[in-house]
């Protein structure tokens, strides 16, 4: 949680040009609402000087002596002209309302826009990660990202921008106008600013500690939720739930004293700043009352004075507030830019190069590591070669500097051609498919397709080349008809029915309410696993693909429901690459070639019969899953 911890600087002026390119496209709206507050900010400090008026030109009059620039305009009939200056003051009410109205829609609506294109940027910009950055960056921190640090900009952009935009001009405005009318008045109601900037210095120190608190506190809540919410059944399952009650209670207990001691600063903050405000406005009473009695200043002037320092205090108040709104928006725009500025590093060539063929795959000499076991180099970029140019054997060096899972692989699959890859868990299995796919880049060697580089080809082509099955099946939200579709429009109904018969769960789908339109809620949790995993077969299916991947597909199904995937796989696999990975060696002895890995390397490739005969590791897992149902054979370890 460090980095929720962090809140930056309260402006960055390099974070907030590249924050106000959003508001480009909105330009001119941005515009109006600026005039808008600017125009508001004077129409608001129209009504003291108009009371000053008021009271000097008709209810304490000095004849013959001018009172202001309205005079030329002002009845001299004191009913009239009092008449005239209230007609004054509410038309700048209804003006400040119709511009308060014009600014505050405006900068919402450009809030609005401004959000949903940064949140589309930030969803485009995951969705073209590589699948190593999501092994490194945890889903909850991502969504937070969208959610929560968007939600801080647009808090800056409608209130926070705004708010300090407007209290500027009010000060600013009130400080001219109380200098002009009497500079040693003004003098006096500033002396108390010095004491204000220091409550205001320590109020944002506190309160800026507490708002870190709160954040990390809400980080920890997020997280601790997603996990125990998602792990409900095994909390039940031991009893854990007063366990997980008590700490998630020691854990919001901690989000709730960060906030109890922002709303101590609070409750200490304001008041000071009113007894301070309170000071000033006796002052200037006191020494302004004075003068009133000598005849050296007006009653109108001393009246406005207090009426305006009533009012300099409020934006002081609403700036340190404003400090925060400003300082979290800083802190996230800074973690959104650098999620954005985290360039994918699988990506498709600038000059692709199409592969023409029925689907032949070659790995040659192929080496990988997930990561680097020396600090300070990135094992996905390490070594790759930009025009798929490969070494054949790796130097010493580079064998104790990574944490290779695969070591010197070289198999090929022929078109049309079924094969099985074996071995125990952590073998390399999966992270053959992974690179197949180009998930991940490897260090040495090189992939083939029909003769190409993987490495050459473009991402989207590449990948509509295969149909993936996966260990653990995942459906969306919505039907069972877009889950096997999945958003391909060009699959035609008809397709998506005749996979599901293909795959024979047609009958089940039919037997639906609604069919191949009934919802799916999240995650498929109103279906069995192995009527997931059969929608999973058919979706493969449909698109149709060259090769055909099944990654442990029936690994979690129970022994009707692999038949019935058996059944569907013989019809699957014909006339396209197959490649199938598999624990349970009875959905693969009808493969054309069975590649055996062991601890990341080629042990041995044949056929079933080949293999049992050369008596090695398969021979030693065929064993070890049938010992239950084949008498006299030895229990012997598959490590041997």
């Amino acid at each position: 949680m460090q980095e929720e911890e962090v809140l930056g600087k309260a402006y960055d002026s390099r974070l907030m040009k590249r924050l106000l390119g959003y508001l480009h496209p909105y330009k001119w709206q941005v515009v109006i609402a600026l005039a808008a507050i600017i125009f508001k900010a004077g129409v608001d400090i129209v009504g003291p000087y108009l009371t000053k008026v008021a009271i000097d030109k008709y209810l304490s009059s000095a004849p013959g002596r001018p009172h202001s620039f309205l005079d030329s305009w002002l009845s001299y009939d004191p009913l009239a002209g009092i008449g005239q200056i209230a007609l004054i003051y509410v038309s700048a009410l209804v003006i400040s309302f119709g511009l308060e109205y014009t600014q505050t829609y405006l900068m919402q609506w450009t809030g609005q826009k401004v959000m949903f294109d940064l949140r589309s940027q930030i969803f485009r910009h995951l969705q073209n990660m590589h699948i190593g950055f999501y092994d490194k960056n945890p889903v909850g921190r991502l969504v937070t990202r969208v959610t929560s640090d968007v939600d801080a900009l647009n808090e800056m952009f409608t209130a926070g921008v705004v708010s300090i935009f407007e209290d500027i001009f009010v000060l600013v405005g009130i400080i001219a106008i109380m200098l002009r009318m009497k500079w040693w008045l003004a003098l006096i109601t500033f002396a108390v600013l010095p004491l204000i900037f220091w409550a205001t210095l320590v109020f944002r120190k506190a309160v800026r500690d507490s708002y870190r608190r709160i954040r990390t506190a809400i980080a920890r809540i997020n997280a601790y939720l997603q996990e125990h919410v998602t792990g409900v059944v095994v909390l039940q399952l031991f009893n854990r739930e007063q366990r997980a009650y008590e700490k998630f209670e020691t854990i919001n207990a901690q989000h709730m004293d960060a906030y109890k001691d922002a709303i101590m600063a609070h409750a200490i903050y304001y008041p000071v700043v009113e007894v301070l405000s309170t000071i000033a406005i006796a002052a200037v009473f006191w020494f302004g009352g004075v003068r009133v009695i000598w005849g050296t200043v007006t009653l109108g002037i001393l009246v406005a004075f207090m009426q305006y320092a009533q009012r300099f205090f409020r934006p002081i108040q609403d700036l340190s507030e404003k400090y925060n709104i400003l300082q979290a928006a800083m802190a996230s725009s800074e973690r959104i830019f650098k999620l954005l500025d985290t360039p994918p590093e699988i990506v498709s060539p600038a000059q692709p190069v199409h592969a023409g063929g029925r689907g032949l795959i070659e790995f040659d000499h192929v080496w990988f590591a997930y990561r680097k076991i020396e600090a300070g180099q990135d094992a996905n970029h390490a070594g790759v070669s930009g025009n798929g140019a490969h070494a054949s054997a790796v130097t010493n060096d580079d064998e104790s500097a990574y944490d290779w899972v695969l070591r010197d692989v070289s198999f090929t699959i022929e078109p049309g051609e079924t094969i099985a890859i074996v071995g125990h868990t952590g073998a390399g299995k999966t992270t053959i498919i992974s690179l197949l796919l180009r998930f991940y880049d490897i260090q040495r060697g090189s992939i083939m397709i029909d003769g190409v580089d993987i490495r050459k080809l473009d991402l989207k082509d590449l990948r509509l080349r295969f149909g993936v099955v996966l260990q653990d099946p995942f459906l969306f939200s919505g039907t069972i008809e877009n889950n096997i579709r999945l958003g391909s429009d060009w699959v035609a109904d008809e397709q998506v029915e005749s996979a599901a018969e293909s795959v024979n769960v047609a009958d089940f789908i039919r037997g639906l309410p609604q069919g191949f339109k009934e919802p799916v809620l999240e995650r498929g949790s109103t279906l069995s696993t192995g009527q997931k995993q059969l929608i999973s077969f058919a979706r493969a299916l449909a698109h149709n693909p060259e090769i055909l991947v099944l990654d442990e597909a029936t690994s979690s199904v129970d022994t009707e429901t692999e038949l019935r995937v058996r059944d569907a796989l013989t019809r699957m696999v014909e006339g396209r690459t197959s490649v199938i990975i598999a624990h349970r060696l009875s959905t693969i002895q009808r493969a054309d070639k069975i590649i055996v890995m062991h601890k990341g390397h080629v042990r041995e490739i044949g056929n079933h019969q080949e293999l049992l005969s050369q008596r090695g590791i398969y021979w030693k897992l065929y064993q070890l899953q049938y010992k239950d149902q084949e008498f006299g054979v030895p229990q012997v370890s598959a490590d041997d």
